[in-house]
């Protein structure tokens, strides 16, 4: 009896990235041409940004911090910092954060970056895996480390900032507890732009205290 011939389903294409090419390059960024193949098969060109920094074998450029300020007798508060951005020409408010340097861990550089630019000395709660910040742009991706500041120690009384050459940044310290409510406060007040990082996790603490939604019952 003769066999019959099995009949498999074609395989749709994967999304295969062809070359990538250098289109200008300056000290800190540069602009690449990346062609690829899209799932239909169909070859495309996509520009993006790219940091000139990232070591090589790394996945991500940077981290950011998310700084919580603990004292006795107080709430619990976030410490933001406030700087212009030229990019966008205005004010922003984020996480204190700033690149990896070589031979740098993650958490090191988080601790480091926290004491620069806010004076705060910190201890390491938890840190994310590296994540992607805008891929439709760019490759840059950042670690978010958690940080748990203990204000009651001598050296977190009166933090002294260590800016590096050309930064400008301002500490913004904000209670925990109703951190959305008060940044929008801030927004209203200076016209800030807010670090998306930062509204987000304003956001999730806001919606982990809301009331669940409630399901209607269904009439019938």
């Amino acid at each position: 009896m003769e066999k019959e011939a099995s009949v498999e389903a074609p395989k749709s294409p994967q999304e295969t990235i062809i070359k990538e090419e250098t289109i200008t390059q300056r000290k800190w960024v540069k602009l690449d041409q990346t062609t690829y193949v899209d799932p239909t098969g169909q070859t495309r060109i996509w520009e993006s940004v790219k940091r000139t920094t990232r070591r090589e074998g790394v996945s991500a450029d940077g981290v950011a911090v998310i700084p919580v300020l603990q004292r006795t007798l107080h709430y619990d508060c976030v410490v933001l910092v406030k700087q212009f951005r030229p990019p966008i020409g205005a004010y922003c408010l984020e996480f204190p954060a700033g690149l990896i340097d070589s031979n740098e861990t993650p958490e090191t550089a988080a601790l480091r970056e926290l004491e620069e630019e806010t004076g705060y000395k910190g201890d390491i709660l938890e840190c994310s895996p590296a994540l992607c910040l805008d891929p439709g742009l760019t490759n840059c991706a950042s670690h978010i480390a958690t940080v748990t500041i203990n204000g009651d120690l001598p050296v977190n009384l009166k933090p002294k900032q260590k800016p590096e050459e050309g930064e400008f940044v301002e500490v913004v310290t904000l209670p925990k507890n109703d951190l959305m409510q008060r940044i929008e406060e801030l927004v209203a007040e200076e016209h800030l732009i807010v670090d998306a990082k930062l509204y987000a996790y304003a956001l999730a603490l806001r919606h982990a205290t809301d009331q669940p939604f409630q399901v209607p019952f269904m009439k019938f």
